[in-house]
């Protein structure tokens, strides 16, 4: 019997299957199989008439005699397949008893289920995809706006995993001009190696501090966060309603009516926001009152974007980057430098949805390849932070061993060096079938 508590590495010579599509009535549902005896396991199902390979068969599939089912089969040998093992799909009908029926087959066939991203981690071990790569596939199933989906297909496509390897190339090409110092110090190497050396690292520094500061990526991921805050009775949970398109928070003349937080999903010209109503800021002796703007103030501190709402009366603004928003533009001309709008009638606000997204582009759009996850930026800092002991080094060695060390946290994020330990918490995180 297989250990309960042995890890997927460990049984990586076993043939895996799992169902790939949702849970859910429908008409096909997809089993894919991979590993070494997926052939065999395959020829159990259709009498040993294997389709061609990659060529789309209609098959009957039988077991001890019996009809399972009548569906489309892919032989899919490696290499060329998305594990870079020998693999099949069955397009089966999607019936719940069907699937329960092929599922017990393939299993007294000698195969077994599949565990939570262990089709994409043995992708990654054969070399078919590295840890980004790897990483943007669990992304790109789980996006839900069209900005996630782009940068999902990017990074999965490489263009991360260029910018990281390209910077590995550099510290390379250092790391060996670095070695001829340390190796021939007696040779006269010319005083521009030296030069050189400096000038890429301070190069190198400066494209990942400026990588670092780069946040659209992990915006982009995980969603913004839009926080709607001012004074008392402004309209911002009219405002909240208003783009929402239903009542989300209850509306009255009565001031502090919003004494919690209030946070709703939102798809805004593709891209996936948290829109957050808070409580109205003001002096209040009262105690449930007061910890509601307590919590509104700590949410216009860290999120992304704030559209502090007015009526009326001018207010500094709550952030210097802050959206000026003037509502009750039907009764009271808007305050100089706002946007001025009334969610009432619906006035000014066709320009206030353009300024917003245009604020919201500025916060996800652009160029490159940015980083998208924690353990990038980790892996970015503990190789900047070698970068500077490198560039602050009195001895050759101890820059040579720096370099060493910053090429190897590069290396990590990509899966080229000892990654081993991170293979379980990164594929833990994917759905079974991926």
């Amino acid at each position: 019997m297989v250990d309960a508590m042995e890890s997927p590495a460990a049984r990586k010579g076993e043939v895996i299957f799992a169902l790939a599509t949702g849970a859910g009535r429908a008409a096909i549902a997809i089993m894919r199989a991979s590993g070494p005896g997926a052939q065999e396991v395959l020829a159990g199902l259709c009498s040993d008439r294997l389709p061609l390979p990659r060529q789309a068969s209609l098959r009957a599939l039988r077991h001890e005699g019996e009809h399972l089912d009548d569906a489309m089969v892919l032989w899919l040998p490696g290499p060329r397949s998305y594990t870079g093992e020998d693999g099949f799909e069955l397009h089966l009908h999607a019936g719940p008893a069907v699937i329960d029926r092929v599922a017990l087959a393939l299993t007294v066939l000698g195969a077994r289920p599949a565990e939570a991203g262990e089709f994409t981690r043995r992708a990654v071990q054969a070399g078919r995809l590295d840890l980004l790569q790897a990483e943007a596939i669990g992304d790109l199933v789980e996006a839900e706006s069209e900005s996630q989906r782009q940068q999902a297909l990017a990074q999965a496509d490489g263009a991360l995993s260029r910018l990281y390897e390209g910077w590995s190339e550099r510290l390379k090409i250092l790391l060996a001009h670095q070695e001829a110092l340390i190796d021939f110090p007696d040779e006269d190497l010319p005083d521009s190696v030296e030069q050189m050396l400096a000038n890429t690292l301070d190069d190198l520094r400066a494209a990942l501090s400026a990588h670092l500061a780069d946040k659209r990526g992990e915006i982009v991921r995980r969603g913004l966060t839009v926080v709607i805050a001012g004074a008392p009775n402004v309209g911002k949970s009219s405002l909240l309603n208003y783009l929402a398109g239903y009542d989300a928070a209850i509306v009255t003349h009565r001031a502090g009516t919003t004494r919690d937080v209030i946070a709703i999903d939102w798809l805004f010209h593709g891209v996936r926001l948290r829109l957050v109503d808070t409580a109205g800021l003001r002096e209040t002796e009262d105690e449930i009152e007061a910890e509601g703007i307590k919590r509104a103030m700590f949410h216009v501190e860290h999120a992304d974007l704030v559209l502090h709402v007015m009526a009326g009366e001018a207010e500094m603004p709550l952030r210097p980057d802050a959206l000026l928003v003037s509502n009750k533009i039907d009764l009271q001309p808007a305050i100089a430098g706002s946007l001025g709008l009334s969610v009432q009638t619906g006035e000014g606000m066709q320009a206030f949805e353009a300024a917003l997204a245009e604020r919201i582009k500025g916060l996800t759009a652009g160029v490159g390849a940015p980083l998208t996850r924690a353990r990038h930026r980790a892996g970015i800092e503990e190789a900047l932070l070698y970068l500077d002991q490198a560039r602050n080094a009195s001895w050759p060695e101890v820059r040579g061993e720096a370099l060493r060390l910053a090429m190897r946290a590069l290396g990590r994020l990509t899966g080229q060096v000892d990654v081993e330990s991170l293979l379980d918490v990164i594929f833990g995180q994917f759905c079974i079938g991926k």
